[in-house]
């Protein structure tokens, strides 16, 4: 089957948490000022936050995100409180290999909603999405080994850790060499 035939929700739901595709104008403003309020420890783990970017540059970002998202390329979503609607971060499944058919999912969160394992709810309703609804037969999630907070989702949530990449990427500074973990679940 063409991808592009795929039926995907633009909104997925779980106890607490709206995901829904960034496609609504204003996204880029919410998206931003959860950024700057994360810089610091985004900028510790993502080549992309070495730099605080703008308003502009993050409406783009999340335009170029949908386009994608129709296009089958990825599926960015946006995390959100089912309460108050309080913008928590972002999960997407992304690195689609449709003849496997395989992907990984990426995260991040707004600093100030750390610890109340948003993070592993959203990211195991992603899963549970990929696994039986796009039909995905491999879910891959990589991290740098010494991200604690990023490694303890997938351990959590039942992915199998495969081996650590010794010297397998720079640091998001880019100025020194990092490894990089590797976890799956397959169906």
């Amino acid at each position: 089957m063409n991808p592009l035939l795929l039926d995907v929700p633009l909104k997925l739901e779980t106890e607490r948490l709206m995901l829904r595709a960034p496609l609504q104008a204003g996204d880029g403003e919410i998206v931003n000022q959860a950024i700057g309020d994360s810089f610091y420890e985004l900028k510790s783990w993502l080549s992309l936050f070495q730099e605080p970017p703008t308003v502009e540059e993050t409406e783009i970002m999340l335009r170029n995100a949908h386009i994608n998202f129709l296009k089958r390329e990825s599926f960015r979503f946006l995390i959100f409180d089912k309460g108050g609607n309080d913008f928590i971060g972002t999960t997407s499944l992304h690195g689609i290999d449709w003849d496997i058919p395989k992907c990984e999912i990426g995260y991040w969160i707004n600093t100030k909603y750390s610890g109340n394992g948003y993070m592993t709810e959203a990211v195991k309703e992603l899963v549970n999405f990929g696994l039986n609804n796009i039909k995905f037969r491999r879910i891959g999630i990589r991290c740098e080994s010494t991200n604690l907070k990023s490694r303890a989702i997938p351990e959590k949530l039942g992915f199998v850790l495969e081996g650590t990449l010794r010297n397998d990427d720079l640091s998001a500074d880019g100025n020194k060499l990092t490894d990089t973990c590797v976890y799956s679940i397959i169906k």
